[in-house]
């Protein structure tokens, strides 16, 4: 049976739950029974971790977007002399037709 795309990526639903799970924690950490200085703390060492986890995703990303562009690049070399060997090989049979 053939598989059925969804419309999402894959970097959409990864990102969809990253943020699914800051939203989770940071009501968690609101609503747990701790002193406002432990609450405080918890938010802080959060907010450094999912800092470090965005800039991490960030550089993912970063370094696959450079990937497909370096491959479609190569791709785009590799049509345009293709298409400029079949122009070549036209215009030398239209000359040959021409002068026969």
């Amino acid at each position: 049976m053939g598989q059925q795309d969804s419309g999402f990526s894959a970097g959409t639903v990864l990102l969809s739950f990253f943020i699914g799970g800051i939203i989770g924690a940071g009501v968690a950490l609101l609503t747990a029974p701790k002193t406002g200085q432990e609450t405080r703390k918890m938010i802080k060492e959060f907010a450094e971790d999912a800092r470090d986890r965005a800039e991490e995703y960030v550089g993912q990303v970063k370094e696959k977007a450079s990937g497909l562009v370096d491959r479609g690049r190569e791709l785009l070399d590799k049509e345009k002399n293709i298409i400029s060997k079949a122009v070549e090989a036209g215009k030398e049979a239209y000359e040959r037709e021409k002068q026969g």
